[in-house]
């Protein structure tokens, strides 16, 4: 857990470390208040995070905490599972487009985007979802290069 309070002006500082914080999905308690689940790396990002808000006049602890409650441990992983499955949707619905690029340049170049995507997305993955094998499936589609169906279909039912 990292508790933290930063000084609103300059903005710089704590847009930067709001923007940090999203980057490695945190699921935020209150204000000022964001937990990751325990491991070496969370716990580095954490003190990394710390340092900063320190150097910027702030005031921030790294805290090693648990829920009490199953309740208050499913509230986190659902909120982390869902923002991450919004994530892997948004590279699935991407990958899709990408599938229906005319030239096979494009649709290269856009696959090793939505790889680096998907990298990063898995970083702050800390627990399964569904989503994330819809968004590997879409872009072994672009890989193999299977045409977009709904071009044909359309087509087809167009006739």
């Amino acid at each position: 857990m990292l508790v933290y309070r930063i000084p609103r002006e300059p903005s710089t500082p704590r847009i930067a470390v709001w923007r940090k914080l999203r980057k490695y999905g945190v699921f935020q308690l209150a204000d000022g208040v964001v937990v990751l689940p325990a491991s070496p790396r969370t716990r580095e990002q954490f003190d990394w995070v710390a340092e900063e808000v320190v150097e910027a006049g702030g005031q921030a602890e790294v805290w090693t905490a648990a829920p009490i409650t199953r309740a208050q441990r499913d509230r986190m992983r659902t909120k982390l599972s869902e923002d991450r499955g919004i994530e892997y949707g948004e590279v699935t619905a991407a990958a899709e487009a990408a599938r229906s690029l005319p030239d096979s340049a494009g649709r290269g170049k856009k696959l090793a985007q939505l790889r680096r995507r998907l990298r990063e997305i898995d970083k702050r993955t800390f627990f399964p979802t569904a989503q994330r094998d819809s968004a590997e499936a879409a872009l072994r589609a672009i890989a193999v290069g299977r045409p977009d169906p709904a071009p044909e279909r359309a087509r087809t039912e167009a006739r």
